[in-house]
Formats: C-alpha cells, structure tokens, sequence
C-alpha cells in the first residue's frame, strides 16, 4: 500500500485485481488510501465512463474490475447461477430465467432495483437474484449508484458487447501471476478463498509462476471496513495480530475499518458526520495527515 509509486487510479484497480465493493460507500476510501490525490470526482468518471465496472466477481460478491481486465477475470470468477435459482425459488419467483433482468435492461438502464423490479415483476432479493442470473451469462452489470442506491445496466448497452463466460486457456496463469503480484506471500489456498476457485486448479499454475513479493513499506493509512488487505488472503494472520482479530473482524461478515501501521492492524475508526475517531490498539503515529486526506477527498 506504498503510494510513493505514484499509481493511477486504473493502476490501482488492476493491480488489486478486483476491488471489494460490496459497500458502495467503503471501497472509494479503498481507493484513496491507495491513490494520491484521488478526487471521489475522478473515481465517479471512471465509473460512468465504465473505464471501472463494479459487477459480481470473486466469491459471488460485488467488486470493481478494470474494464480490460474483465473479457479474462469475469469469466473465472462470475456468480454461480445455481445460488440465485436456489433463492428465486424460496422467494417463489416462478419461471426464473435470465432474460428477464436482460431484457428489462436493454437498451434503458441503468435502472435501480425499484426501477428494474417494476419491468420484471419482482421485487426486493427477486430483483437482485435475476439480476445475478442475467450477470451468470455476462448480460448484467451495474452502473453508478443513483442517490446512494445501486443500478444495473445491460452489460452491452454499458461496454459495447456482452461479457464473455468461458475462460481462456492462459487465464488461470494469469490470475495466479496477478494475484501473487499484489498479495505475496501467499499461498494457492489464499487464492482459492480470494477468488472461489478450487484450490486443485490452482496449484499446478502456482508452481509455474514466480514472483518478487511487495515490501509494505513505511506507511500509515485509514482503510475502510471491507479493504481488500483485510479480506484478500485465507487469514488475516499478515495483518492483525492474534489478539485482536475480534476487533476488527467480529464475526457475521463485518469487518472494520482498520488503522494501518507498516502493514500492520493497530485500531480501528469510525467516522460520525466529518469527525474521525480512532479505537487504539497501540500507540499510534500521527494520523493528522490521513485524517486531512480524508476530508480532502470527501471534498470537505
């Protein structure tokens, strides 16, 4: 998390493979702990301009991908239909098919959830599974949240052809190489719980690749609840000590924004309005400075 490199904001996002953007307001901050002088500004265009594509990815959960990244990534890591059809059918959806969400986009989107339910006489998790099933086949995205809310876009209207969902034949050995670039040291059973895919396909790519591992640096930063750094490996064991992992990760899918110190966990904080409050674990450096950040990018 060294910005002494100076990355781009694509940069960034490529580097990271997939960005978690489960929260729509916490993986900006990703963003700005990583990127100099980022604006939510700039963030906001690439997004419109689908440079960067938030849709579902690894481990069946929304992150955002470069768009150059995803005619390879997407199809290794896109949702598995059977999850959504399992759930259509608890919700009573019947006939659940992926042309619905599709269809509904064509040539309209991006629509919010309301927006797409009314078209495909749904509502709630019903709308957003057979958007998920439409997502399977490469036809769903999501577009900009509007007024806070997430929409989804016909993934041809949005990058000019639908995706595509069968992997190419060097693309397991491109994302071992990737994801050994941003998260070593790590191991094949890191990858398999980043990504979701059997560690068995992994590990004959894993031998065949090799990689310099990145050095931390002297940094200190405020990353926000859900950070790749705090999800991206099977433990946390490279960042949190064994004492506090409760704190940051409590358990029930949560975890806490952190404060990181040289790599490591060492509190965390939570943000009322424009104030910052931080729960120590340690004596902590200065944090003015990332505090300033913060409001900076806020635009405050």
């Amino acid at each position: 998390m060294d910005r002494s490199k100076t990355p781009t904001l694509v940069d960034a996002v490529r580097h990271l493979l997939a960005v978690q953007a489960q929260e729509p307001t916490a993986f900006p901050l990703a963003l700005r702990a990583r990127v100099p002088g980022l604006t939510a500004a700039e963030l906001d265009n690439a997004r419109r301009d689908a440079t960067l594509v938030r849709c579902w990815g690894p481990r069946g959960t929304l992150h955002l991908i470069a768009r150059d990244d995803l005619p390879w990534l997407f199809p290794l890591v896109k949702p598995n239909p059977v999850n959504s059809l399992r759930r259509l059918k608890e919700l009573g959806v019947d006939n659940p098919d992926a042309s619905r969400a599709a269809i509904a986009l064509d040539g309209r989107g991006p629509l919010t959830k309301a927006e797409l339910g009314e078209r495909t006489g749904t509502e709630g998790q019903a709308t957003v599974h057979l958007a998920m099933l439409a997502a399977a086949r490469g036809l769903v995205v999501l577009g900009p949240e509007r007024g806070g809310k997430p929409t989804y876009v016909h993934a041809g209207d949005w990058l000019g052809a639908p995706l595509p969902t069968e992997p190419g034949d060097t693309a397991l050995g491109q994302l071992v190489a990737r994801y050994r670039a941003a998260h070593e040291p790590a191991e094949p059973a890191d990858l398999a719980a980043w990504s979701g895919i059997p560690v068995t396909r992994l590990k004959p790519h894993w031998r065949e690749s090799t990689v310099d591992g990145e050095e931390a640096g002297d940094t200190v930063r405020l990353i926000p609840a859900f950070d790749e750094y705090l999800l991206g490996w099977r433990t946390r064991d490279h960042a949190v000590a064994p004492e506090h992992r409760r704190l940051v990760h409590p358990g029930g899918g949560i975890v806490r924004a952190a404060v990181l110190v040289d790599g490591r966990v060492a509190g965390t904080w939570t943000r009322t309005g424009g104030r910052v409050e931080v729960q120590p674990f340690e004596d902590l450096p200065d944090l003015t400075a990332e505090i300033e950040d913060l409001r900076r990018f806020d635009g405050k």
